[in-house]
């Protein structure tokens, strides 16, 4: 996993990037990576791209008929409750914490190329 180097500590988007990829490698790397496909898909264009989009992985039926586009809003939903939001869809864990999800969103805003 690629440190961010030259990343300011500063907050973005309501959370600290460099927390958010501490978060990002004991929480989410089990499962995802920024770059392929895993036991999740990869993060790589994640803001702005459709739910159930990325390729070569195989979604769930229910992300892949989602209407939904991945912002900042959107994952701190399907963060703070994957099954409430998109109920049908395969991923087992949440993340309680209001500012764990913000600062790990603010982590993937810069990790995964969001403009």
């Amino acid at each position: 996993m690629a440190i961010l180097c030259g990343l300011s500590l500063a907050t973005v988007a309501g959370g600290n990037a460099a927390r958010g990829q501490m978060l990002y490698q004991n929480m989410c790397m089990a499962c995802h990576s920024i770059d392929y496909n895993g036991v999740g898909p990869a993060h790589k264009g994640l803001l702005g791209r459709k739910a159930g989009s990325a390729a070569n992985y195989d979604y769930s039926p229910a992300l892949r008929a989602a209407s939904m586009v991945w912002t900042a809003t959107t994952l701190d939903r399907w963060l703070a409750d994957p099954e409430k939001l998109i109920p049908g869809q395969k991923m087992g864990f949440s993340v309680a914490s209001a500012q764990d999800r913000a600062d790990l969103i603010s982590y993937l805003s810069i990790a995964t190329g969001a403009k």
